[in-house]
């Protein structure tokens, strides 16, 4: 019901960046016709212009009644993009934004109090289909509005639905950030192999490899990520030697990421207070 509402009232798409394009080949590839989406894009990629062809409206006029507008611009040119879609404001047309850190009332004074209004925040893998979007509407998005968007989010990953929007900060600093401190894992990683005698492409080999494998168990696996540390730390072993360190209380892992996804959220919360 939800592909046949937009393809019968349209798409609209503002920003094909980064998590714009990795949105949009998720929705062609799950069946959304490239006709009923229009996208708004002042710099668009060759891929995006070859997309034409197929009849994407590619900065063409918008429909008079779309579905859902997906707004996948970058928080800081969030006031420039949105007079272009402003006419779709106070009626039926949702609007869906991942930028992070703007709240609903942004759009909400933007658009109109009548707007139904979708605040997503989703994660990088989306652009290899692995993503994880948490998302909450306000009063005037239905169920069927609900759906409509998780429908969309789920062809990059997997969707949650927050209880409020105070929780979107913590989201934001664990799932939304979370992939930089796991890319930044890996490089160290690496660069610790590399102290101990490894070759640079062989430890960055093994980095990227144990720690995509371990995430892939971890996710997959009936046992809890700490019953499957306990099941590969073997007592006075190398497992356990490297933990005492990795799992001191004051200068381990744990108070490190504490800090690191504390100084996300806040953030998250100021740049809420400033749009």
């Amino acid at each position: 019901m939800s592909i046949n509402k937009i393809k019968a009232q349209g798409l609209v798409l503002v920003g094909c960046g980064k998590m714009g394009s990795a949105l949009l080949a998720g929705w062609l590839d799950s069946g959304v016709e490239a006709g009923s989406i229009t996208v708004l894009e002042p710099a668009p990629a060759e891929w995006l212009l070859g997309l034409r062809a197929g009849g994407l409206g590619l900065n063409a006029a918008l429909p008079d009644r779309p579905a859902i507008a997906v707004i996948a611009v970058k928080p800081q040119v969030i006031l420039d993009a949105l007079p272009r879609v402003q006419a779709l404001g106070d009626g039926s047309t949702i609007f869906l934004s991942i930028a992070a850190g703007t709240p609903i009332a942004a759009f909400e004074t933007a658009l109109g109090p009548q707007t139904p209004i979708i605040r997503a925040m989703p994660n990088t893998p989306a652009a290899v289909g692995h993503s994880i979007t948490a998302l909450i509407g306000n009063a005037r998005v239905d169920e069927e509005g609900m759906v409509l968007a998780e429908t969309l989010l789920q062809t990059v990953g997997q969707t949650v639905r927050l209880q409020n929007e105070a929780e979107m900060d913590g989201v934001t600093a664990v799932s939304g950030s979370g992939p930089a401190y796991v890319f930044h894992l890996i490089e160290t990683l690496a660069a610790a192999g590399e102290e101990q005698g490894l070759p640079a492409a062989l430890a960055m080999k093994l980095a990227l490899s144990t720690v995509a494998g371990a995430g892939d168990l971890a996710e997959n696996a009936d046992q809890t990520p700490s019953e499957l540390r306990v099941n590969v730390t073997s007592p006075g072993g190398t497992t356990a030697a490297a933990l005492s360190v990795l799992m001191d209380q004051k200068t381990g892992l744990s108070p490190l990421l504490s800090r690191t996804v504390k100084a996300a959220a806040a953030r998250s919360r100021e740049l809420g207070k400033t749009s």
